[in-house]
């Protein structure tokens, strides 16, 4: 199996996210060294918590440049909830503070007609082209989503207009959503992403 190292955030659900790989037979482990989120041949950045909190700490350990050179790179990597928030510009969250910068556009939060923030399961329905993403149900938990990821193929939710639900481009995956959370489908996302070969 692949070597998966998890990046600490500060704010991720990290055991739920271990418990996931394990299932498919991984050994996951967390690292906070930037040689190994750059050498491994399969990544997670995770996150549950706030855009600036989990920002901060990247920068301090120095592993925001460490993931933005293995992206750049299209080395297998998957970045969910709000690990995936912060490979966009910025977020409503907190504004003045700086994402990865991965995909241009920002992060903005849910509209006050509806629920806030989302919790519970909602379909995915990906764009054409999509390779990794497939259609099904999926667990959410957020305030924030974004919208648009120009170069992208993106997959789709509604809740208060259309957001995006996951993206992937190459190698690399983000997701809105909680795969370690959603049952047979994100686990086959998850085994689908283990599947990548690593450059």
């Amino acid at each position: 199996m692949p070597e998966v190292v998890i990046v600490p955030t500060g704010t991720a659900n990290i055991a739920s996210v271990k418990a996931a790989f394990r299932r498919l037979g991984a050994e996951p482990r967390v690292s906070e060294s930037p040689g190994d989120v750059t050498g491994a041949s399969h990544v997670m950045l995770p996150g549950v918590g706030a855009f600036g909190t989990a920002m901060a700490r990247l920068v301090k350990l120095g592993l925001d440049t460490a993931l933005i050179e293995r992206i750049a790179a299209d080395r297998p990597t998957i970045a969910i909830c709000v690990g995936h928030q912060l490979l966009f510009e910025i977020s409503d969250e907190n504004p003045g503070v700086r994402g990865l910068c991965i995909v241009n556009g920002p992060v903005g939060r849910f509209p006050d007609n509806v629920r806030v923030p989302q919790f519970g399961w909602n379909e995915v329905q990906p764009g054409e082209g999509a390779r990794l993403l497939d259609s099904g149900y999926a667990y959410f938990a957020n305030s924030y989503r974004a919208t648009q990821a120009p170069g992208w193929t993106v997959a789709r939710a509604t809740h208060g207009g259309t957001y995006l639900a996951a993206m992937e481009r190459g190698n690399i995956v983000g997701c809105q959503f909680h795969p370690e959370l959603s049952g047979a489908y994100g686990q086959a996302l998850l085994a689908r992403f283990l599947e990548l070969e690593s450059c």
